[in-house]
């Protein structure tokens, strides 16, 4: 049964190998499909600034499986983008179908574009900000390693370490070299990250999500033939950066410009986990992105 407050309807679905819950804030005197804001791992909990800024539409949020509040049934395995993908597509059937207007950052934009190639008419505009597709570089060997160097890091020492290993690869700028993919690990306490291992390997991030996004290699042909309208953006703050990378050759891929967004790879953010970028103007660039269909 759905449950309702003042703001919102969250409901749970159940798919294979997970139960989903999403929120719904409806606003029925919209004419506008709905706009879904999709993260991964990122959860609902990520996206409550930047829907504040669309009150005019009915917004949906989800946790994708394994985050906050969708339950994963074996929470030790990998989730990939194509299930990521069938999850949405199973969550926009939920709502009355598609197509539905699409904001999907980070891993979240991985999946995002997963889910065009294979059913294309569940979106009509997908905004994908900064996926971090190591895969597609120019330098994918290398980029590929750092990011398996993060997993091993993990597997061996932690959350602590593997999550400070994830900051300085994500936060490296410029092509991957072999010296940078095999730096040792920075030492957790220079991100504040704690030093011990609790023994637990099931990290949404590090453990379940990191490796399979990031090595995901989007099927272009079946992109540039979908109806969809399909925006890659990049922060102003995050040049160089992998996920920026991902952005601007996709775009190249797809034979677009990328469109830049204020702040960096979490611009909308308003104090969201404990960060802050630039939502009112990320907001702002997002509706004017949208907008602009032709």
């Amino acid at each position: 049964m759905p449950t309702t407050t003042s703001q919102q309807t969250s409901r749970t679905l159940d798919v294979p190998g997970a139960t989903l819950t999403y929120d719904v804030r409806r606003n029925d005197a919209t004419t506008e499909p709905p706009l879904f804001l999709i993260g991964s791992p990122m959860a609902a909990a990520g996206f409550a600034t930047l829907a504040s800024h669309f009150a005019d539409r009915t917004v949906v949020t989800y946790d994708p499986r394994g985050s906050d509040r969708s339950v994963k049934a074996d929470p030790s395995s990998e989730s990939t983008p194509e299930e990521h993908a069938d999850d949405l597509h199973r969550v926009i059937q939920a709502i009355g179908g598609g197509p539905v207007d699409l904001f999907a950052s980070s891993g979240g934009a991985v999946n995002a574009l997963a889910l065009v190639a294979k059913h294309p008419e569940d979106v009509r505009t997908l905004v994908a900000h900064e996926p971090p597709l190591a895969a597609i570089l120019p330098d994918r060997e290398q980029a590929l390693a750092a990011t398996r160097a993060i997993s091993e890091t993990y597997r061996r020492s932690g959350f602590g370490a593997g999550m400070a290993h994830f900051i300085a690869v994500t936060s490296h700028k410029g092509p991957f070299t072999a010296e940078v993919a095999s730096q040792p690990p920075p030492d957790p306490a220079m991100f504040g990250m704690p030093a011990g291992d609790d023994g637990s390997r099931t990290d949404v991030l590090l453990g379940q999500n990191m490796i399979t996004c990031t090595s995901y290699e989007p099927d272009f042909d079946a992109l540039r033939k979908a109806p969809t309208r399909i925006v890659l953006g990049a922060g102003e703050e995050s040049d160089g950066q992998m996920a920026s990378r991902g952005a601007f050759t996709v775009a190249e891929r797809l034979g677009r410009e990328p469109v830049k967004f204020p702040s960096g790879h979490g611009g909308f953010l308003g104090g969201e986990y404990g960060q802050s970028g630039q939502p009112d103007a990320f907001a702002a660039k997002l509706r004017e992105v949208l907008g602009a269909r032709v």
